[in-house]
């Protein structure tokens, strides 16, 4: 049986790769922490520019921005920043890792969130799978080295900020059966409001079916269990 998540904590920051990212499954357990009077805020690395097909970065990259902070502001997230790494070209390495280090000495947070970084979306057991976006990769190992980094005074000498060993935990989605959950049963219907702040990218992505549509089939494929419940699962790892 997973565990509960844990709630010892008052201040959160979920990072993740692009705008949307954070909209499939994930603003769900922020509802229901913003709703218990948490305090959380995200952090983005790209600005999802070559996520719109048809759609010149240029374009995209605004557009997804104000889409992400619409939909962030529906589960009670009051900032969005930034990193503007390249969409499409993350690297797992020193350069991420310290402009996360950076952020997190910023937001000073003792839960730390990213996204899946698996190799698939799929447990080990299905073939074929369906394999994972190197960003997400990329991003999700970085992500837990520099949550240490942050702490360390000597890793990146020149970064901004006083060190930060705050964190206690940091916490990564996980598909199959997960170590800790949250019941997320009251966060799903802001949930599926905040999927549906990106508009355009869902117009694009599926032009034949509502968007609204589109954002309840997602929530639910990301949260429904088989016995009804709701749930957002997690992997915990020490801060």
């Amino acid at each position: 049986m997973p565990a509960p998540f844990p709630t010892d904590w008052s201040r959160a920051l979920v990072v993740a790769a692009h705008p949307d990212d954070i909209e499939y499954g994930v603003a769900a357990a922020v509802a229901v922490w913003t709703a218990a009077g948490k305090e959380v805020h995200y952090l983005l690395a790209t600005r999802g520019e070559a996520g719109i097909a048809g759609v010149p970065p240029a374009e995209a990259g605004p557009l997804r921005e104000q889409e992400e902070r619409r939909s962030a502001a529906v589960v009670g997230v009051p900032e969005v920043e930034f990193l503007d790494h390249r969409d499409g070209t993350l690297v797992e390495g020193p350069a991420l890792r310290a402009d996360l280090a950076a952020a997190i000495r910023r937001h000073r947070p003792e839960l730390v969130v990213t996204l899946h970084g698996g190799d698939t979306w799929t447990t080990p057991e299905v073939t074929p799978a369906a394999w994972n976006s190197a960003d997400h990769r990329a991003l999700s190992r970085s992500v837990l080295d520099a949550v240490a980094d942050a702490g360390n005074e000597w890793i990146f000498p020149d970064l901004p900020g006083e060190p930060w060993s705050g964190t206690q935990y940091v916490a990564v989605q996980t598909i199959g059966e997960p170590p800790h959950v949250v019941d997320v049963a009251d966060g799903v219907e802001a949930a599926v409001a905040s999927l549906t702040e990106h508009r355009r990218y869902l117009e694009v992505l599926d032009p034949g079916t509502p968007v609204e549509e589109q954002a309840r089939h997602q929530i639910d494929q990301a949260t429904l269990t088989e016995d009804g419940g709701r749930r957002v699962g997690f992997r915990l790892f020490w801060g």
